[in-house]
C-alpha cells in the first residue's frame, strides 16, 4: 500500500522520531514501525480487541491488521494472550511469592544455563535476571505457603550454582500488569472507635 506524501508527513510529524527524513522508503518504514508499536500497545492493554476494532483505531484495513498480528506471532513478538484475574474474588486458594536467588554464574554460559534449569518448573510464573544484591527474581504460585517453602527447599535451592535464596510472600495485590485491582468500597456509615 502506497501512502501520499501528505499522509506520510502527517504521520511522521505525529511520531516525531527523526528530524530529517531522507526518502519515502524511510518514511514508510517509520510509519509501519509506528503502527506496529501502537498495535502492540493496544493488544497489551486489551487482548480481546478484534481485528476490525483494531483496524478502526489505527485507521488501517482489517486484512492489514490480521497480517501484522500473524507476522508478530510468527516472529515471537506476541507470545500469547492472557486475562488478568483477581483470584481473591474466586474460591481458588493461591499463594504468590517473590524469591530472590543468588547464583554463581557459569563460565562461558553466564546466567543462561542456570535460568534454563529454573524456568522449566511449572510452578514458576516469572523469572527475571536482576541487578543489585541478588541475581534472579523468581515469581512462583502455590496452593499454600508450605507448598512454596517445600519448592524452594527441595527444588530451587539444591540447583547447582544456587548459593542463596530469600522468599517474600505477596500479601495483597494492588496492581498487576498495568491493571489496578478494585479496592473494596468503604461504607460511609462505618465508624472507627478507639
Amino acid at each position: 500500500m502506497l501512502y501520499s506524501n501528505d499522509i506520510i508527513e502527517r504521520k511522521v510529524f505525529l511520531i516525531n522520531r527523526w528530524d530529517t527524513i531522507i526518502n519515502n522508503q524511510k518514511i514508510i518504514w517509520i510509519y509501519r514501525s509506528y503502527i506496529m508499536e501502537k498495535l502492540l500497545e493496544l493488544l497489551q492493554n486489551d487482548a480481546t480487541l478484534t481485528p476490525s476494532e483494531l483496524a478502526l483505531m489505527l485507521e488501517k484495513e482489517e486484512g492489514d491488521i490480521k497480517a501484522m498480528i500473524r507476522q508478530l506471532e510468527k516472529e515471537g513478538v506476541i507470545l500469547g494472550y492472557q486475562a488478568v484475574i483477581d483470584w481473591d474474588k474466586t474460591d481458588k486458594e493461591t499463594v504468590t511469592a517473590l524469591i530472590e536467588v543468588k547464583v554463581m554464574p557459569q563460565r562461558d554460559d553466564g546466567f543462561d544455563k542456570i535460568a534454563e534449569k529454573i524456568q522449566n518448573y511449572p510452578e514458576i510464573k516469572g523469572l527475571y535476571l536482576m541487578s543489585g544484591g541478588f541475581d534472579f527474581t523468581v515469581l512462583i504460585e502455590g496452593r499454600t505457603m508450605k507448598e512454596v517453602a517445600y519448592f524452594v527447599a527441595r527444588k530451587l535451592a539444591p540447583i547447582e550454582f544456587v548459593t542463596a535464596t530469600a522468599t517474600h510472600f505477596v500479601l495483597k495485590t494492588y496492581k498487576y500488569n498495568g491493571v489496578i485491582y478494585a479496592m473494596p468500597k468503604k461504607d460511609p456509615r462505618e465508624v472507627s472507635c478507639i
